[in-house]
């Protein structure tokens, strides 16, 4: 739905669903301070560990693409993360030219951490605001989750 299609009567949804990502975004740099493995990481730099640890390794262009920067900035990042034991960068067998970065096992950790201390705050948020949801929340909730995926 871009801008020139969004009815007058959806604009209250999509003030909703603005509010919804600044919040998640507060949320999770609240859960990377509260997490101490984490603590030292930049949101860009999760995003990357999140990334990583959610695949069996991503090239470094995918991971630049994702994160909506340059090649060398998401170098940069993986570079500091590998200088924390978070992930690490190897060459693809298959294409010499490429890099694949892949979350360490420590960086497993530090991300299933975060991501407890993300439910959890979130749960705490939501105690009793779910009260009067319908059988249609779920669904709807994640149409527009995979409507925003793309950026993830």
């Amino acid at each position: 739905m871009s801008p020139t299609t969004l009815r007058a009567s959806d604009r209250p949804i999509l003030s909703a669903i603005e509010r919804l990502l600044v919040a998640g975004v507060g949320v999770t740099a609240r859960a990377l301070n509260e997490t101490s493995q984490a603590a030292e990481l930049t949101l860009a730099q999760w995003r990357v560990l999140a990334i990583a640890a959610g695949t069996d390794g991503v090239r470094i262009g995918e991971l630049a693409r994702r994160l909506g920067v340059g090649v060398p900035s998401a170098s940069r990042l993986v570079r500091r993360l590998e200088r924390h034991g978070l992930a690490t960068a190897e060459r693809d067998e298959l294409d010499r030219r490429a890099t694949i970065v892949r979350a360490s096992s420590a960086g497993r950790v530090v991300r299933e951490a975060v991501m407890r201390r993300r439910r959890e705050l979130i749960e705490s948020a939501l105690d009793g605001a779910l009260a009067d949801s319908t059988a249609e929340t779920v669904p709807a909730l994640e149409r527009i989750a995979d409507a925003v995926s793309t950026f993830s």
